[in-house]
């Protein structure tokens, strides 16, 4: 009969080693932990805490790759959560709960959350299943060897996000000025928005900055966004705006503007078009995978958001361009 491999996440709930031996682990050097080493705890109950700004049901992929291990919410496992709603000035305070709660291994799943986390502690195991250009925040040394105490994704949105406004400007016809919504106080976005300004340059685009940086900060944008009439809308996802999301798809809906977003999650809700990165696949990866870089983007296209964005001009048909794009369900409305 096949075994299957302990995962480095199951590896760091068997808590059965040092703490150094698990940073160790963290850099990638394990290849795998007997078997027995588990049997040995089968009736411990492990605590784990849990970061975030609030829920996204993508987390959900993370408790099921967990469960094919045997950890099971209240069951074998406890998650301490705590949600920001926004605040970020909030994660230092939820780093030193869990690092006063000794739980075992916390999970985060935003940059600033991350800093501060590894700011409060230098042993306790943090997974970050979808770091954010990781090697440039200061998350990790290498993708090959992260050292000190976190583990998880490499999210490379900087990549991605200049393809995001070439695929805005073959759909929408005439493109020449994109509102760019995102939150300048994220470290992980810095270089997105850099490449995002250098295809901008390239394709002959004028991006008009908005920043937010909290739920307060939404009205506003929008406000300005409106007075200035640009012919589209593109999203820098980062945990502030997912918070955001429907008043972000809605106030695109209503104007209306051609939208592009990361997640599939917003096209799904309503939004024009989304590409990037399969995030349920990153963290379900998170549960058996040590740091790695994610290959796959998914880009999909909702009728609603098309519909909305065309009006009523015939030139509809160019939502449709790109022949890949992959249809999905409407969001009731």
């Amino acid at each position: 009969m096949t075994t299957r491999p302990l995962s480095p996440l199951t590896m760091l709930l068997s808590r059965h080693t040092r703490r150094r031996e698990f940073i160790t682990l963290l850099g990638g050097a394990a290849a795998g932990w007997p078997l027995a080493a588990r049997a040995q705890q089968a009736d411990k109950v492990w605590r784990m805490g849990f970061i975030a700004h609030g829920h996204e049901s993508f987390y959900d992929a993370l408790f099921e790759g967990l469960r094919e291990y045997g950890y099971e919410e209240g069951r074998n496992l406890i998650v301490e959560r705590q949600y920001a709603q926004g605040q970020a000035e909030r994660f230092k305070e939820f780093a030193a709960e869990m690092v006063r709660l000794n739980v075992d291994v916390i999970i985060v799943v935003t940059t600033p959350a991350a800093l501060a986390v590894m700011n409060a502690t230098k042993t306790i195991p943090i997974v970050h299943p979808n770091a954010i250009d990781p090697l440039n925040t200061g998350l990790i040394a290498s993708l090959a060897h992260p050292g000190g105490n976190l583990t998880g994704g490499a999210q490379l949105s900087a990549e991605v996000s200049a393809k995001r406004l070439e695929i805005l400007k073959k759909v929408v016809p005439g493109l020449s000025r994109v509102a760019a919504l995102w939150n300048p106080a994220n470290p992980a976005l810095a270089l997105s928005w850099k490449e995002t300004q250098g295809a901008a340059r390239a394709l002959g685009i004028t991006l008009q900055s908005h920043e937010v940086q909290g739920p307060k900060d939404f009205a506003a944008a929008f406000a300005m966004i409106a007075e200035e009439r640009p012919d589209a809308l593109l999203v820098l996802q980062d945990a502030v705006t997912m918070q955001q999301r429907n008043e972000i798809i809605d106030f695109a809906i209503q104007k209306p503007l051609p939208s592009m977003f990361q997640e599939k999650g917003w096209a799904v809700a309503g939004g024009l078009m989304s590409y990037g990165e399969n995030l349920p696949s990153m963290y379900r990866r998170a549960a058996y995978a040590r740091v790695h870089q994610t290959a796959r983007r998914r880009c999909g296209v909702a009728a609603r958001g098309a519909r909305a964005a065309a009006g009523d001009d015939p030139a509809y048909r160019h939502y449709r361009r790109l022949a890949h794009l992959e249809r999905l369900p409407e969001r009731p409305a």
